[in-house]
């Protein structure tokens, strides 16, 4: 039996709608010293970011314990304190196809939530990028408690979207994301890239 169509649409923030570029992060480990991609390394520890992502510790704990890692690397607390400063003042970019494609999809009367393992950072980075009611609803593990893939995670943002599991589709350049989106009973898009837009166009009722 055919899948019914996705009435809903379900959008990862981070690889998705927001880019990053790595030339900003190379560019401070360069300045302070720094192996290639040691930011990022440190900071996405498991033990280290699994307790940011589901509420346990605030954005500025996070980046505390970040900066307590390298200090090693750097010499003292101060400089390590700097390097993280410097690398957090990017917030990354918001990709205008993506964000055009929302638009579209919100004016045909499908709904939209932005669906991200993210801090309590998230409403300053959404209003700094001018991303404001953009979409419909912000699902945020730290807020709901649960980081995606776990089903915890897409009940609540089936719940949010106030629609069933079998018509949200998720989009998402995480495979473990797309696996849990699949076992709670949504249709999942692994996303590459704009090229991708004309499938998800198609996959929606519109």
């Amino acid at each position: 039996m055919a899948r019914e169509r996705a009435t809903a649409l379900l959008l990862d923030f981070d690889g998705v709608l927001r880019r990053w570029d790595p030339a900003v992060a190379a560019g401070v480990e360069r300045e302070y010293g720094l192996s290639d991609g040691v930011l990022a390394e440190i900071a996405m520890h498991w033990g280290r970011l699994q307790p940011v992502l589901t509420g346990q510790i605030s954005h500025a704990e996070w980046m505390t314990s970040v900066a307590d890692a390298l200090t090693p690397s750097v010499g003292s607390p101060e400089r390590a304190r700097a390097a993280v400063e410097q690398w957090q003042r990017y917030r990354g970019e918001v990709d205008p196809q993506v964000l055009d494609f929302v638009r579209e999809v919100r004016a045909a009367g499908i709904r939209v939530g932005l669906g991200t393992n993210a801090t309590d950072q998230l409403d300053t980075d959404l209003a700094a990028l001018g991303l404001v009611g953009e979409v419909d609803v912000v699902v945020n593990s730290s807020v709901v408690g649960f980081n995606k893939p776990a089903k915890e995670y897409f009940e609540a943002a089936c719940q949010a979207l106030e629609t069933t599991p079998s018509r949200v589709l998720l989009v998402d350049d995480e495979d473990r994301a797309i696996s849990g989106a699949r076992a709670a009973g949504l249709s999942a898009y692994r996303w590459t890239g704009t090229e991708g837009l004309r499938y998800v166009r198609a996959a929606l009722a519109t």
